[in-house]
């Protein structure tokens, strides 16, 4: 009898999940519940997945509200009903609206309405439709004999909110409205929240409150007995994608054959041979039998869009384990060369549906994205997916701060862990109490959108859920990912990255700088991977700007592996992940793969599982082998493990019993227990974070392709590394990077430069947009005037062309973007404030002569490289000469890294500029560093900082420092492990 219950989904305001929900409704005697959170339905399907194992029978509905205030209750009567008031309310949130203060019951027959009782009765209404209820609470009991609503009989029902578990819950609620309000707690109003009362009662103390109106106890159980929304979810769930791309399944069968077909003679020539044409069999046949020609078919027509507008992509994920994706162009990944596992995408007993990543440029996603929207959305069908963002502590202490009224400074301390806990005061501990309160309780805080996903389903997506609008302009989901797998729809995941952009521009600078090139075929991978030129640079780990093999962790794990082929790089790709590293497992595969009587340590079976990695796991679908070959479970639980490895789907009951399993079956195959919990600890430390071999295959192919363009064009690579954020280092890193490939790497200039970096011959001008508080429209003014009348003569020609003010006007003076006029900064400093000091910023005006500007005679000015440099500094954020020559004392001779390997074991002096600093924690959880320097050469120095070493020297400011430390030697890889590190002081400006 409880039709007004809200989740913690009823965001900022509710504090129950669905689950715990149908507990409390269990343990109080309630055989149905409804779930009604304020404009909001994420947590609706979960509700009805769960609710058979509370022995509950689920109702759902929404709460729809004018912020606090209540409007109506909508309660689905039927699946129909449900899809008719999700896209209600998706109206009113698309539009941002407020709803009115009558609901839609003659439009919306299968939802049943009720109104609350005070609602009602201030609004003096006469008449009511066969859908429209009025809720009564047990406040309302004392009211409602002497209300002219008594006499609508059959319309009275229970509407008994509950919202809380407890006080604290209460007082939790409290400091989520003060957030949502942006207020402080104390001038909270009451009228901004529930009532505290909102706590469960048991059903047999409901009922006896209403035992002398005990028709509205009939009325209430009448109609929530006619209500019934169901939906299969698990392994009886239905297939709720887009179940036909053309007209019919023969039709579509009949496309996919075609389009394989073509793509086996584009793929492979007259190298078709029996395997791969068994290959092709079987997937189609297996493919066509789980009802997944729909889904290949999307991507196939995405992909395809893609290559008519010249966008460049990757096709990974399992989804690159299939030799159907290749042929389709989906992905540029051959499966038989791979030798990839097609199980791991696709079997006859996995539940959960196929799985495609699909990488655009970041310049390009967009369209993309319209496009699927505008081919498939248009009967509602289309949808991004959203993700729940949850109250983490850092973010819990800062709103809750705020709430309070606590100062910037101590917020900072209590967000950051700066703080004595023997003198905190009692705000301070109600933040970290309830931070902590929020964090436990998994506390969502807001939608948002999830990185890439899109779901394509065969009904609309209001059939599932309600919809909001965010600024993409795209319908959003309110659920998440793992509801959308158990209700049976799967994503599309279409995400965008930097390095594709690097690529495509890179082709474009080679085309305009180079015009007599021959067009190059960035898709020939196959030509790259024979490459020695290109396998040398990964060979010498020379991959600065290069997609995914540009790390210093990548660096030291290729120098350790000696990879200077394509499959040496697969298997790195999916090895760097955090999981094999944990596990140890990184180490025992570098031993094995370079001691080959190492490899006598491997499991036999695991060995014969997996010959290629050593008999250790690497790919994800190493997990699935293991578990099904080794274990002996079947694929569909294999599958289980693997999902339940990543991380919200560990806690349910299937990963449970499947984990059981496991055990039980390695104790009746005989397998020593010690093993077989080395064996699943192994697969529980980093099965979450491996790649299947098919996207680390896809991965290796964008690593080739930005090699070849860096071996063989490496100025014009550095521009476009340059020109899309660069990559895993800072700018400077990539300044420093095409300097050391021979650039002459000069600041913005008037006369040459763009918003973005441009190269002339050897020569790279950074863009304008590089620099600090530069204002777009002020570069686009700039580029107009010197296109339309050529570049500019001298300081006042271009004050005469270009409106700018006089902070712009500084900005580029400053960088030196007026040396053209062999004028010093600050005389021209002098010259722009004499002319814009009493002349407002106006648009410039040509004129038939040029008036001549009044001159002024200055003294002569003291400029020096360091002032230059400075400058460079603030404006661009790092110096465009060598960090070591603004150091405050020359340098004695010290070691260099080229030479490090005559000192193998020996403590030595080294002085490095510091790029990149990774943070860590020992097995027994004590900090610990690892840096990456640059010596005066330009070389890398890499140090190990252990916890001592780390807890009494930091470095984490830039700047040069004295390192002292040993060289040790791994696997061929040097490191300094630092014995002390010292900051040296900086020459001061002048």
């Amino acid at each position: 009898m409880l039709l007004n219950c809200h989740s913690f989904f009823s965001l900022r305001y509710g504090m129950i999940s669905e689950e715990e929900l149908l507990r409390m409704g269990h343990e109080n005697g309630y055989g149905y519940m409804a779930l009604t959170d304020i404009n909001n339905t994420s947590g609706c399907l979960n509700f009805i997945r769960m609710a058979p194992r509370h022995n509950i029978r689920p109702i759902v509905g929404v709460d729809f509200r004018n912020g606090i205030e209540q409007q109506f209750v909508g309660i689905a009567r039927n699946n129909t009903g449900f899809q008719e008031m999700n896209a209600y309310l998706s109206g009113y949130l698309h539009s941002g609206q407020d709803l009115p203060s009558e609901a839609p019951a003659a439009e919306l027959e299968n939802v049943s309405f009720i109104y609350p009782f005070e609602k009602l009765a201030r609004s003096g209404r006469q008449l009511l439709l066969p859908n429209e209820y009025i809720g009564v609470s047990t406040k309302d009991l004392t009211r409602i004999p002497f209300s002219p609503l008594f006499k609508f009989r059959d319309k009275l029902v229970i509407m008994q909110p509950l919202s809380f578990r407890s006080k604290k819950d209460f007082n939790a609620h409290r400091l989520l409205r003060a957030i949502s309000e942006n207020t402080l707690l104390a001038k909270l109003p009451v009228s901004a929240t529930a009532e505290e009362g909102e706590q469960i009662m048991p059903q047999k103390v409901l009922r006896y409150h209403f035992k002398d109106v005990d028709h509205i106890i009939y009325n209430t159980e009448k109609l929530m007995a006619e209500c019934h929304v169901h939906f299969t979810f698990g392994d009886e769930r239905e297939h709720q994608n887009l179940r036909l791309y053309t007209k019919s399944r023969q039709e579509d069968y009949q496309l996919i054959y075609q389009l394989a077909c073509d793509g086996l003679r584009y793929r492979y020539g007259a190298n078709v041979n029996d395997d791969i044409l068994d290959r092709f069999n079987m997937e189609l046949e297996l493919i066509e039998k789980q009802n997944y020609i729909p889904f290949f078919l999307v991507n196939h027509d995405i992909t395809s869009y893609a290559r008519r507008k010249g966008y460049y992509y990757v096709g990974r994920g399992s989804g690159a384990n299939s030799i159907i994706a290749y042929l389709l162009n989906i992905t540029n990944v051959d499966p038989i060369e791979l030798d990839l596992y097609f199980e791991r995408f696709m079997n006859l007993y996995r539940k959960n549906p196929p799985d495609f990543d699909i990488d655009f440029s970041w310049r390009d996603r967009e369209d993309v994205t319209r496009h699927i929207f505008e081919r498939f959305g248009k009967n509602g069908q289309a949808s991004l997916l959203a993700t729940y963002n949850t109250f983490q502590h850092s973010a819990a202490v800062r709103e809750l701060g705020k709430v309070f009224g606590l100062p910037a400074y101590e917020i900072d301390a209590l967000s950051d862990g700066k703080y004595d806990p023997n003198k905190l005061d009692q705000y301070a501990t109600l933040i970290l109490k309830y931070a902590r309160y929020f964090q436990e309780n998994n506390q969502p805080n807001h939608l948002s959108i999830h990185a890439g996903g899109i779901l394509i389903s065969e009904r609309p997506i209001h059939y599932f859920t309600a919809t909001d609008l965010p600024p993409k302009g795209f319908p959003t989901t309110q659920f998440d990912m793992v509801i959308a797998e158990d209700v049976g729809l799967n994503k599309y995941d279409i995400l965008g990255q930097r390095g594709l952009a690097k690529i495509k521009e890179t082709l474009e600078i080679i085309r305009y700088n180079r015009p007599k090139e021959a067009e190059i075929d960035i898709d020939d991978v196959k030509k790259f991977k024979k490459d020695p030129r290109i396998n040398n640079l990964i060979k010498q780990a020379q991959c600065i700007g290069c997609f995914y093999v540009e790390s210093p962790a990548m660096r030291m794990l290729l120098r350790k592996l000696e990879v200077d082929n394509y499959l040496g790089l697969v298997a790195a790709s999916s090895i760097i992940r955090p999981g094999v590293a944990k596990s140890g497992m990184m180490r025992e595969y570098i031993l094995r793969h370079r001691y080959e009587d190492r490899r006598a340590e491997a499991h036999p079976e695991l060995m014969k599982l997996m010959p290629e990695t050593y008999g250790i796991m690497v790919y994800q679908e190493d997990v699935i082998k293991v578990a099904h070959l080794f274990a002996k479970l079947t694929l569909a639980e294999a599958d289980v493990i693997r999902r339940g490895m990543s991380g919200k789907f560990r806690g349910r009951e299937e990963f449970d019993r499947v984990k059981r399993k496991y055990f039980r079956n390695c104790h009746e195959l005989g397998y020593d227990s010690k093993m077989a919990q080395d064996i699943w600890d192994q697969i529980a430390s980093f099965a979450g974070y491996a790649f299947a071999k098919g996207h680390s295959a896809s991965y290796a192919v964008e690593s080739y392709q930005t090699l070849f363009l860096k071996a063989y064009y490496p100025l014009e690579f550095m521009v476009a590394v340059l020109n899309n954020g660069g990559g895993f280092y800072a700018q400077e890193l990539y300044i420093h990077e095409a300097r050391m490939l021979g650039a002459n790497v000069l600041p913005p200039c008037v006369n040459h430069s763009f918003a973005q970096a441009i190269i002339e011959g050897n020569n790279i001008y950074l863009g304008m947009q590089f620099l600090s508080e530069m204002e777009e429209k002020t570069i686009a003014r700039i580029i107009e005037a010197r296109e339309a009348d050529g570049e500019f003569t001298s300081m006042n020609n271009f004050l005469d062309r270009v409106a700018i003010s006089i902070e712009q006007l500084t900005i580029l003076i400053r960088i030196d973007a007026f040396r053209f006029t062999g004028i010093d900064k600050k005389t021209l400093l002098w010259k722009a404030h004499f002319r814009l000091s009493t002349t407002p910023v106006k648009a410039p005006q040509k004129h038939l002569f040029q008036t001549e500007v009044k001159d002024f005679e200055l003294p002569t000015f003291h400029s020096s490289p360091v002032d230059d440099a400075y400058d460079q500094i603030e404006l661009l954020g790092y110096p465009l000469c060598s960090p070591f020559e603004l150091l405050k004392y020359p340098l004695p001779p010290s070691v260099m890294s080229q030479d490090l390997h005559k000192y193998v074991g020996c403590e030595i002096i080294q002085y490095g500029y510091l790029v990149a600093v990774k943070n860590t924690r020992t097995a027994r959880g004590e900090t610990m560093h690892f840096g990456t320097f640059l010596d005066q050469r330009g070389d890398f120095i890499d140090t190990v900082h252990f916890p001592p070493v780390a807890a009494k020297f930091k470095f984490s400011v830039k700047g040069v420092y004295k390192i002292y430390g040993k060289v040790v030697d791994e696997f061929g890889f040097l490191t300094i492990e630092v014995i002390e590190i010292t900051r040296l002081d900086s020459v001061e400006r002048q």
